[in-house]
């Protein structure tokens, strides 16, 4: 149970965020959805309304602190859940936070590593190389037995994760009630977007998992030539600090433009990096922007370095199969395959029209297939057949997006750097591969063995499971039990409220009889009482609906 402190603090808290909402023409929203009495006059702007949906939602997360802009940006990886308009405007959100204190920056620091900086390190830069909503780094050189070490540490901020938890509680509640208060905004399913931005800040708050990704890239690309990793140093690492080597690299468009690297063989080694992760290795970088990329080497023998591994991408072997079975279908102009093989990717949440789908997937697919391989922007097919699949009730598998927006990003810095990169091309000796792999004499044979193994499980199941179902039946034992999720929850507040509605009318009209009898004061301390129950009634039922939320979250 929440103390008052925090029920209070949580409730101004989530007054803020209706009162941003309103201040930016979302009242009609507001009201629909029930929140608008949080802040009085909640209502929309008419200046405010005259501005684009994409731009105001901008404003909103912009005006709602680091959490909310942290939301906006892995909402942007969303194409299939979010309109292009508000994508536009979600990739102009930037971390612009403020540096901390470097008094809370070292408490952290030394309190983490049980040492004082001095002692872990030979120098420590307090002013910071960059500063996020998350966290902010420094360069360092780290002492160790052989010799100082060049390394950058990245720091958490000291509150963070106690304001990200609020934060995400806040908008789970305000997701809920928009769901279930206004069906339209159901298309975008906001409780989905809360929840994967819940698991993203979570990984992102502890930082031994992007130590452990760190490490795991190196593995996977150990002894690979054009590629860099930063090394981890555990010594001076925990959840909260990650001490990395510091790679002394140029931006890749400064690399080009300034000091004579060929862009072609850059753009082709990134792909060639990013294509790797992806269908070799089934572990990618979900977010290869250019401020995460850096050029290293001579220009004669470029490494390409990687760096900000927190987010990242994961493709089992089935996913990876059903990937290169839509590719093949796309390189062959197969428009049935194409279809098949992104049913075969998603799920679906309805029944789906497979002729109106179809011919949605073969009019979406006919825009790219049919040019030239080097005209075709694989980042976009990927986007329109996912946009296409939600539409028809296909919920696409985030990491499938995440795959999508990693080629997306690749593809777009190497075309600026080379404009006639070819991305099917570089894909196409991995999908020979891996075709050839998946049906070879090996696989062929490890998949029937496995096959047959679940079958032969299932076949000795089945009579024991058929005979208890039988004996159930004999004894008229056998149920069968359909719940409705909401219908508890709905009982119970139906209830509360007929009894809250009696209590309060009862000492209305007892305050009524009072004041008719000349009962001044005690008229006035009763409908006063009645007052003050409406009120924490109130207050209950939206802290009910929270916990309930919260548990349906977990």
């Amino acid at each position: 149970m929440a103390s008052i402190l925090t029920t209070a603090r949580d409730l101004e808290r989530a007054r803020q965020i209706v009162g941003v909402l309103a201040k930016h023409g979302f009242g009609e929203l507001l009201g629909r959805s029930g929140l608008s009495s949080l802040v009085p006059g909640g209502r929309d702007r008419s200046e405010a309304t005259r501005v684009p949906m994409g731009e105001r939602i901008r404003l909103v997360l912009q005006d709602l602190g680091p959490s909310a802009v942290k939301l906006g940006q892995i909402a942007s990886t969303r194409p299939d859940l979010i309109p292009a308009d508000v994508m536009i405007e979600l990739k102009k959100l930037q971390d612009a936070v403020p540096p901390e204190p470097f008094d809370q920056i070292k408490a952290t620091v030394e309190a983490d590593l049980g040492a004082t900086i001095a002692e872990v390190f030979s120098t420590f830069d307090d002013r910071p190389l960059a500063s996020a909503s998350i966290g902010q780094v420094h360069r360092a050189m780290l002492r160790m037995p052989d010799g100082d070490l060049d390394v950058v540490v990245k720091v958490q901020r000291s509150n963070v994760r106690d304001v990200v938890q609020r934060d995400v509680d806040l908008l789970y509640w305000l997701a809920h009630s928009i769901e279930r208060n206004v069906p339209e905004m159901r298309l975008y399913n906001p409780v989905k977007m809360v929840g994967e931005f819940d698991q993203a800040i979570t990984a992102e708050l502890d930082y031994t998992q992007e130590a452990d990704n760190c490490e795991r890239f190196a593995r996977n690309f150990d002894g690979h030539p054009h590629v860099k990793f930063p090394k981890v140093y555990r010594s001076a690492s925990s959840r909260r600090v990650l001490t990395l080597e510091f790679l002394p690299g140029l931006k890749i468009d400064e690399a080009c433009r300034d000091h004579g690297f060929p862009g072609e063989l850059i753009a082709r080694r990134s792909v060639d990096i990013i294509i790797k992760q992806i269908f070799e290795d089934g572990f990618f970088h979900a977010d290869p922007h250019p401020g995460n990329v850096f050029v290293l080497g001579t220009p004669e023998e470029p490494i390409i370095g990687l760096i900000d591994l927190g987010m990242v991408g994961r493709l089992t072997p089935a996913l990876r199969d059903k990937i290169i079975d839509l590719m093949v279908a796309a390189v062959r102009e197969d428009l049935q395959g194409v279809a098949d093989a992104l049913y075969a990717v998603g799920r679906p949440t309805r029944k789906v029209d497979r002729h109106a789908y179809d011919a949605e997937v073969a009019m979406l697919a006919g825009k790219y297939l049919g040019k030239k391989l080097e005209d075709i922007e694989l980042s976009a097919m990927i986007r329109d057949l996912a946009n296409g699949a939600q539409k028809y009730g296909i919920e696409v598998p985030a990491d499938f997006l995440l795959f999508g927006k990693s080629i997306m990003t690749v593809e777009g810095v190497g075309k600026e750097i080379y404009p006639q990169l070819d991305v099917f091309a570089e894909v196409k000796p991995y999908f020979l591969r891996l075709i050839k792999a998946r049906y070879s004499p090996e696989r062929v044979t490890q998949d029937f063995m496995r096959s047959a193994m679940k079958l032969s499980g299932a076949a000795t199941d089945m009579p024991v499971q058929l005979q208890e179902i039988l004996d159930d039946l004999r004894k008229g034992a056998f149920r069968l039990e359909v719940r409705e999720a909401s219908l508890r929850t709905a009982s119970d507040e139906l209830g509360r409220r007929l009894f809250a509605g009696l209590v309060v009318g009862s000492m209305f009209l007892s305050a009524s009889i009072l004041v008719a009898s000349k009962e001044y004061w005690a008229g006035g301390i009763v409908a006063g009482l009645a007052a003050v129950y409406v009120a924490m009634h109130r207050m209950g039922v939206f802290f009910l609906r929270r916990e309930q939320q919260f548990e349906d979250k977990r």
